[in-house]
């Protein structure tokens, strides 16, 4: 799958891309049988919230399951990642994104790049990540807002909030905030089960808690450039993963052969 000229014009303007419904309901099915075995299984990759205990995020999917193994290689995510951002891309990370019905917490302010650079070691902003809505996403159970353009501020995330919730996150402080919001619309990420979503290092966005009676549930892949790989390994290989061979797209029909 190749991005149009125009779309790629729009992620340069805007720093993101809505893909509505890209992934078929049968092929959403399948990605969400195997999110319920990793949810099921006790690992330390699956973080729980800090109140209800709940799993927020489970990471290192593609090493946990053969689905996962499958989608990291998907051509309607590998192929545009490769056109904005290279041919040589590795599996920086791999996880699924939770906010449950009545309870899932927030998301802060934060740029990607911010957590890459100071816990990893990643020289330059030139990761994207890879979303598909697992769930319809709507403006209630928490969909990502995004402060449309913000990339071109440039990394400026700066505090390491430890506090707020059961995730470490290198945040934009308000002040700072109020400064991107003065140039920059604030938009929502919203869509159907399916919809898929792309947006760079840089790009300051947040999620708000879910008090809705609905679950939101994303799947996120983050590929990066070998050339621009971590340069330190503090963090573990379910945060960042270690291996460098570059990603290549698996036939269309992937996910499909494996339910068949």
């Amino acid at each position: 799958m190749k991005l149009s000229p125009q779309l790629l014009k729009e992620y340069q303007e805007n720093g993101f891309l809505i893909l509505p419904e890209l992934f078929s309901a049968e092929e959403i099915a399948s990605i969400r049988e195997a999110m319920e075995r990793v949810f099921s299984e006790e690992d330390e990759a699956n973080i729980r919230e800090k109140k209800s205990g709940v799993v927020r995020t489970a990471m290192g999917l593609h090493l946990r399951d053969a689905l996962f193994e499958k989608l990291v290689r998907h051509p309607r995510l590998v192929e545009p990642a490769q056109q904005i951002a290279g041919e040589d891309l590795y599996v920086q990370q791999v996880k699924i994104n939770v906010k449950a019905a009545f309870e899932g917490e927030q998301w802060q302010w934060h740029q990607d790049f911010s957590t890459h650079h100071n816990d990893d070691g990643v020289p330059e902003p030139l990761a994207l990540n890879l979303h598909i809505f697992l769930d319809d996403v709507n403006e209630f159970n928490g969909p990502l807002y995004f402060f449309k353009g913000s990339q071109t501020f440039g990394s400026i995330a700066t505090l390491h909030d430890t506090e707020s919730t059961s995730y470490a996150l290198w945040i934009v402080e308000p002040d700072k905030v109020k400064e991107v919001s003065e140039s920059c619309e604030l938009v929502s990420a919203t869509g159907k089960a399916g919809t898929a979503l792309i947006f760079g290092d840089c790009l300051v966005h947040g999620s708000p808690p879910n008090m809705s009676p609905w679950n939101r549930a994303i799947f996120s892949l983050i590929l990066n450039p070998v050339e621009n790989a971590y340069t330190q390994e503090s963090r573990k290989d379910h945060h960042h993963h270690r291996d460098l061979t570059p990603v290549r797209a698996l036939g269309d029909d992937c996910l499909l052969e494996m339910a068949g």
